[in-house]
């Protein structure tokens, strides 16, 4: 079956790879082999890639830069999409509203807002991930969230109709929105900023960039940040109180700089990663009754 979907990327210029590890794919540099990764560089592309899964019933995993998710070790049968560069076009639709292809890296999505002096993104400066990925599950940091300048996002559904949620309708909440229940495909952003000060939006990003690069394990490969914020809780405040911090399981660790943290310190595997989030899960839950939730999705 999965000769069929090469041939359509052949025929369509689209860029595949054949037992792609995914550890070359993945931020925290784990998982097995993709039996096909994909990598539309159009939504037509994109569309008739999915388009001949459907069809043939394949199973379809759809990725942006693999900054937070896991991959199983034995990999993944079926189908990787990736939009990521290859589907990363931005600009401008007026003087203060950005169009965004989904695959384009959040760095290169503020750089570019910097770039015409645009603030409202400056929150987001070093949010690993893709644009896709922030709109997906409403990423924030330092006071602000994508909820604060997203106005529409583009997606393919289900039925491979190309269509939009604007406003409300993309029900942005803490660390979700309309898409986490939905099996659609986001292909674009459309965000609104406001016209500012180059020099005052480059200080704050270059602040905020800063405060990361102190605060949080950027030397490791991880996910970012684990677990989502417990409700009237901080997941790296209760993981250390229950003396969690520099705990291991193989090569994984609750990163000694912060315990919200979850890196490969030493070749680590994904099941090395899983153990230690379930051993972090269960001890938190066991002293402080508080349920942590994964921000990380788990493919296999």
């Amino acid at each position: 079956m999965l000769n069929i979907v090469k041939k359509t990327a052949l025929e369509i210029g689209c860029e595949f790879y054949e037992n792609e590890l995914m550890s070359n794919r993945t931020s925290f540099k784990t998982g097995g082999p993709a039996e096909l990764l994909v990598c539309p560089g159009n939504i037509d592309a994109l569309i008739a890639v999915l388009k001949v899964c459907k069809e043939n019933k394949i199973r379809t995993f759809i990725i942006g830069n693999g900054s937070n998710i896991l991959v199983s070790d034995n990999g993944l049968s079926g189908v990787v999409v990736m939009l990521s560069s290859n589907f990363s076009e931005i600009k401008l639709l007026d003087e203060e509203t950005v169009y965004c292809q989904s695959g384009a890296s959040m760095t290169k999505l503020c750089r570019f807002a910097l770039e015409h002096s645009l603030s409202g993104l400056e929150f987001a400066f070093g949010i690993p991930g893709t644009a896709g990925g922030a709109a997906y599950m409403n990423a924030g940091a330092y006071g602000g969230e994508m909820k604060d300048v997203l106005v529409k996002c583009e997606h393919i559904d289900e039925d491979l109709n190309v269509s939009s949620f604007s406003g409300d309708d993309l029900k942005l909440g803490y660390r979700k929105s309309v898409y986490s229940d939905l099996n659609f495909v986001i292909t674009s952003l459309t965000l609104k900023l406001k016209k500012g000060d180059y020099a005052e939006i480059k200080k704050k990003m270059d602040e905020n960039l800063s405060k990361r690069r102190e605060k949080q394990p950027l030397e490791y490969p991880s996910a970012g940040s684990t677990f989502k914020r417990p409700e009237g809780y901080f997941a790296g405040a209760l993981i250390q109180e229950c003396g969690l911090k520099g705990a291991c399981v193989g090569g994984a660790q609750v990163s000694e700089k912060h315990a919200g943290f979850i890196i490969n310190k030493n070749n680590a595997s994904t099941s090395d990663i899983l153990k230690l989030i379930e051993l972090v899960r269960d001890a938190v839950y066991k002293n402080t009754g508080v349920l942590l939730e994964t921000e990380v999705k788990y493919f296999e």
